[in-house]
């Protein structure tokens, strides 16, 4: 039995009121783009980042990218670490060195548990290469 209260239609609406904008540092630039990649986005709408982890971050143009659907057309942007750890809910915003990214779309646990991968909505889907993003360059996620 599917327990999952996203699954079941059981939240409509965000129930995360405030939250803490969680922060970290870019450790690793990413610069490849796949059109058939796959992604499957679990079905919750957040995902807990606490603090030392490193996840990836990937963008897509995908407009219907939502939790429990397949993204296929993604950029790959970066690898982070989490230095002040929180809570990433589908919808946050995405900074990099106080630069809009994108909208997060979902998650997908392909990696895990060795990272999580973070997926965001765009209109114009970057690598981090094209995006000129440096190493240790900070990221922010917060609600919008």
């Amino acid at each position: 039995m599917n327990l999952d209260p996203y699954d079941r239609g059981m939240i409509k609406n965000s129930p995360y009121v405030k939250k803490r904008v969680i922060k970290g540092n870019i450790i690793a630039i990413l610069d490849s783009i796949i059109e058939k990649r796959g992604l499957n986005l679990i079905t919750p709408h957040s995902r807990v980042a606490k603090k030392g982890e490193i996840h990836e971050l990937i963008a897509t143009e995908e407009a219907e990218a939502s939790p429990g659907k397949i993204v296929n057309n993604v950029a790959y942007v970066c690898f982070f670490e989490v230095s002040e750890g929180g809570v990433i809910v589908r919808g946050d915003e995405v900074y990099i060195s106080g630069k809009f990214i994108g909208k997060i779309a979902g998650f997908d646990d392909t990696h895990m548990p060795n990272h999580q991968n973070i997926v965001l909505y765009t209109d114009k889907k970057k690598t981090g290469l094209e995006l000129k993003i440096n190493l240790d360059e900070n990221i922010l996620f917060k609600k919008e």
